[in-house]
């Protein structure tokens, strides 16, 4: 098994430095590129979400942690912000808190589809971890 994990000030632009260095340590077992899109996509999403959601856009740290067992690819992303006070509401298409009309409330769905599994703890005032798992070359 092979793993990592980094922290990233809850910024913007780390979004992309995430999605980038997921996929270049997915990148050592030869996925698909549409496996490396799907992860991207996927880690993407949870990463703007803690920063939009779970800091508001304000400051906090992010944690994702990535592991590879055989082909099995799980990737945790954490915050310790607001945290989210109904998970089952949050997971449903086209829900957001967003009061701008800029955010589409697909971020889980997006998750969902382009990822085997995903599993969201919650609970408001201590934060939200978003687990994200997917086999690469079935």
């Amino acid at each position: 098994m092979e793993r990592f994990r980094m922290e990233l000030e809850s910024l913007s632009k780390n979004e992309e430095f995430a999605r980038v260095v997921v996929a270049v340590f997915l990148s050592r077992i030869d996925p698909t590129l549409e496996e490396l899109d799907d992860v991207k996509t996927a880690v993407s999403e949870a990463v703007t979400n803690a920063e939009l959601h779970g800091y508001g856009g304000g400051e906090g740290i992010i944690q994702v942690e990535v592991e590879l067992d055989g082909r099995e690819l799980t990737v945790r992303v954490k915050d310790s912000g607001v945290g989210i006070p109904d998970v089952a509401k949050a997971r449903e298409p086209l829900f957001t808190t967003d009061t701008t009309g800029e955010r589409s409330g697909m971020g889980f769905s997006f998750m969902e589809a382009f990822m085997d599994e995903l599993e969201v703890e919650s609970a408001p005032g201590v934060g939200t971890t978003v687990i994200m798992k997917k086999t690469i070359g079935r």
